[in-house]
């Protein structure tokens, strides 16, 4: 009897009640902050981002007295809410992107938990927010408990005049600001159509071996002779130009390529995507912003080395991820990713892959095209580099914060010296081949180290100048120099003009290598008296290339 009386008593009393308000609130917390962080939205769309979103929760959470089984129901929706408090504390601004869910899928384990592991408030606000009301669901669903009818009656009368108004409102919004959308600037609806957007594009890359499977760059060399000749693109990984001493930073960062001959620094140079998954397939292709969706039926720059006689080799440092990725370094003759074959866990240097390079150099190869794609700066920054890499110090707290700011630049800084070195050895190398070589490096995307106090990392929503500006570095031996003195003319003609490494780099190489194919184009390359710079675009996460001054 004394426990039938406890459970009438939890009936009749505040649980319920207080378990319907606190599902609404939790609900309501990304809607309220995506109130004050997009501010590039006018006010009345940001009003209605709050006000359709939780008065339709509202109004789900009335249409039954069981309050618990109505939370687990909701709780897609408060995965999403989780997920959007997260990328609010990374990111400061913007909705759960379809890049953000291709992320999860094309980002290694190894990579989530360095990155998990550094973000413990933004897990901990989550945690404290959303498990508590989870537990008490369930509470109240092994027990039976169901709300009072007549609490029902007037929160489900009092939701549906809410939830009403707010679609007037949002109508109005709309009809007022034609750049409104609810599938682009109300939460969660935004999310869901975002999710749906990642699924096509899953799907169209799995079958990515079909749709590109008839393509050819009835690709030549249009140089004379059969001497030896090598061209290397190193492709690095989160590195932004402002940090490279060699392009103004006060540290010294690049204290081997600032003495090195024959290097070319291009000054002005931003990348078209601040996502790997998209920029580095650009780099390794034709494609650019501008007829992004062409990469299904497209295959990259080994297989137009190949068709030109050359022999190829991609070496990766990072993890295969089944993406484009993977595809284009699939397409060369040796294709290595080093860490397939270290046991899980082992830390692995960028350094190692001049193993791989030395074995291609030295087999006896008379055209060669080395690909390699780096480690290079990504976070955790202090694990890109070995205990007498600590150059500039404290860079050992790598907590996910403002007030680490220090160390965080401490190690970031201490990744370029890294990059610095493996630079340098590797142009080393090539000048002992004693033959016409060249070496192109870039970045994929840069990266926010709080440099306005709250932005992080990188591949946000909108995007920020750190996020896309990065190095561009041409080097070239003497013998090359000598026997296409027009290519090293341009080179130094163009460092000074404006480039998008998305749409360049891929034209650049072809050019400085001699292989024609109808698909290169002279005045995207920075190696031809015909370059043109292209447009400032970027390209965004629906993939449609937006001109820069939309954002910085």
């Amino acid at each position: 009897m004394s426990f039938h009386n406890n459970i009438m008593t939890i009936k009749s009393g505040t649980f319920l009640p207080t378990l319907f308000y606190a599902a609404l609130a939790v609900l309501a917390v990304p809607c309220v902050a995506l109130l004050f962080t997009e501010t590039y939205l006018p006010v009345a769309s940001r009003l209605c981002g709050v006000l359709l979103p939780v008065t339709a929760y509202w109004l789900m959470l009335s249409l039954s007295r069981n309050t618990g089984r109505t939370i687990w129901l909701l709780f897609f929706f408060i995965f999403l809410s989780a997920f959007q408090i997260v990328l609010l504390y990374l990111f400061g601004c913007g909705p759960i992107a379809v890049d953000m869910f291709l992320n999860i899928i094309t980002t290694n384990a190894g990579e989530a938990f360095e990155l998990l592991g550094n973000l413990m408030t933004a897990i901990a606000t989550v945690v404290v927010l959303y498990i508590p009301l989870l537990v008490a669901a369930t509470v109240a669903v092994r027990r039976g408990l169901q709300l009072d009818c007549g609490f029902v009656r007037r929160q489900r009368r009092m939701a549906g005049v809410a939830f009403a108004t707010a679609c007037a409102a949002t109508a109005v919004c709309a009809a007022a600001v034609p750049s409104f959308s609810l599938k682009n600037d109300i939460f969660p609806v935004n999310a869901c159509y975002n999710l749906a957007l990642a699924a096509e594009r899953a799907y169209a890359t799995d079958h990515y071996a079909e749709t590109s499977a008839g393509f050819s760059f009835n690709a030549k060399t249009a140089h004379d002779g059969d001497g030896r000749e090598v061209y290397v693109l190193v492709i690095g990984e989160t590195a932004r130009a402002s940090q490279f001493g060699i392009y103004g930073y006060s540290r010294e960062t690049t204290p081997r390529l600032a003495v090195m001959d024959g290097l070319t620094v291009f000054s002005d140079v931003l990348s078209q995507s601040n996502t790997t998954h998209k920029s580095v397939p650009m780099l390794l292709s034709p494609v650019s912003a501008t007829d992004y969706d062409s990469i299904y039926y497209r295959k990259g720059i080994a297989a137009a080395f190949r068709e030109a006689g050359f022999h190829t080799a991609f070496l990766s440092n990072q993890k295969r991820n089944h993406s484009f990725i993977d595809f284009f370094g699939e397409e060369a003759d040796r294709c290595i990713f080093i860490k397939d074959s270290v046991p899980d866990g082992r830390n692995v240097m960028d350094r190692e892959l001049l193993g791989y390079v030395r074995k291609e150099l030295d087999g006896g190869y008379g055209r060669l095209l080395i690909v390699l794609h780096t480690y290079g700066s990504h976070f955790t920054y202090n694990e890109r580099y070995a205990a007498d890499g600590s150059h500039f110090r404290p860079d050992r707290d790598m907590s996910a914060r403002r007030e680490n700011r220090k160390s965080l630049v401490n190690a970031y800084d201490n990744t370029i010296r890294q990059t610095d070195r493996l630079l340098a050895d590797l142009i080393t190398m090539l000048k002992q081949c004693g033959c016409p070589a060249a070496m192109v490096y870039t970045s994929d995307h840069g990266e926010d180290i709080f440099d306005d106090g709250n932005a992080f990392l990188h591949a946000s929503p909108r995007p920020t100048f750190h996020q896309l500006e990065v190095p561009l570095l041409v080097w070239t031996s003497d013998e090359y120099a000598a026997r296409h003195p027009q290519v090293t003319q341009s080179l130094d003609r163009n460092s000074r003009r404006p480039v998008a490494t998305s749409a360049s780099v891929f034209h650049t190489m072809l050019h400085i290598a001699g292989i024609s194919t109808p698909y290169r184009n002279d005045t995207l390359s920075v190696a031809s008296p015909d370059y043109v710079p292209a447009p400032r675009l970027y390209l965004d996460d629906h993939n449609r290339p937006r001109p820069l001054n939309e954002f910085f």
